[in-house]
């Protein structure tokens, strides 16, 4: 599998590898500098298009981060089982990527809302596709890096994984005292981070790069596996745990839907235009054209069994009347 994955005729020696991954190796100081210059652009860039809403800006800060080069450093470095310093940029850079974030959400006019953005909304509430996303785009990054042959999509491995983007959404979210989506934010990053260095120390482990024991032999990375997966079940937890409310909360949002719509079947032109929650609080918009609606309590006690006690349903209608439904099972 491995000489099928990675043949021999196009693999990359240890020596090349180590000069593209270790901002120590070779010309050092110039590739700490490119390193920050385009860390600080990339940032300056995400923040702009996240606070702008702006998906193609976003994916140009993608493309433009070099913040992947010191994880798969780290990933290269397990391997190795020998320290690289990668770690020390992986930590920082983070920070300052995030530290500008909240300065852009500081300085930048307030004329954005958090919650209807889509550049912040679609990174607060990872989930479990997101992990196993990570970790293919993790295997496809340390294979790239790893071939000579397949370089050319690291551009899109870029973009696939999102690094910098979640940094500042974190800073920003910060910056507008939004602990809670920037605690979101935080752990998609976090979880591509891992997932980026389980792949890439699996990868590079294959090739056989670990350092050799007295009998010649690969040193055992079992110890560096244990951690690195320890922790990425410690991130899975959450993940999970989100993908799984999220499927609930948008199964009892299609109950709602129905319950209401059979609700309004006696109602003239009456229709369920769309449905919305913010937890598990339910607002129904309904098109109308005239006469009354039936009792609220109908609708709960439709609802009752079908969704859980306690959810609360609001009816609003397009002539600019709510309607309080109450919660079911109240």
């Amino acid at each position: 599998m491995r000489d099928f994955v990675l043949p021999e005729s196009q693999r990359r020696t240890l020596d090349e590898l180590t000069d593209d991954l270790d901002l120590h190796a070779g010309d050092g100081r110039a590739k700490r500098s490119a390193f920050w210059i385009m860390l600080t652009l990339s940032a300056c860039i995400a923040s702009a298009g996240v606070i702008g809403d702006s998906t193609a800006t976003v994916i140009g800060a993608m493309i433009v981060a070099p913040l992947s080069t010191p994880i798969m450093g780290v990933a290269l470095g397990v391997a190795k089982r020998r320290r690289t310093g990668s770690l020390r940029y992986v930590v920082g850079g983070a920070l300052w990527v995030i530290l500008l974030g909240v300065l852009f959400s500081l300085l930048l006019p307030d004329t954005f809302q958090l919650a209807t953005n889509s550049q912040i909304s679609g990174r607060t509430s990872p989930g479990l596709p997101d992990l196993v996303a990570a970790v293919a785009t993790g295997l496809a990054g340390a294979i790239a890096y790893s071939r000579r042959d397949v370089a050319t999509v690291l551009p899109g491995v870029a973009i696939a994984i999102s690094l910098v983007p979640p940094l500042a959404v974190v800073g920003v979210c910060l910056g507008e005292g939004a602990f809670t989506f920037a605690a979101g934010a935080l752990l998609l990053f976090v979880s591509n981070l891992l997932a980026l260095v389980l792949a890439g120390t699996i990868v590079y482990a294959a090739l056989r790069y670990s350092e050799r024991r007295e009998d010649g032999e690969p040193a055992s990375l079992r110890r560096a596996y244990l951690a690195i997966g320890g922790l990425f079940a410690v991130v899975a937890v959450p993940l999970v745990a989100n993908t799984v409310a999220t499927a609930l909360l948008s199964s009892w949002g299609v109950t709602v839907r129905d319950a209401t719509e059979d609700w309004l079947a006696d109602v003239p032109g009456a229709t369920v235009t769309d449905v919305t929650h913010e937890f598990v609080d339910y607002t129904v918009d309904v098109r109308v054209a005239g006469g009354e609606l039936p009792p609220a309590q109908d609708l709960l006690d439709s609802l009752e069994g079908r969704v859980p006690n306690g959810v609360l349903v609001t009816v609003r209608t397009t002539v600019g009347s709510t309607l309080e439904v109450g919660a079911v099972g109240g």
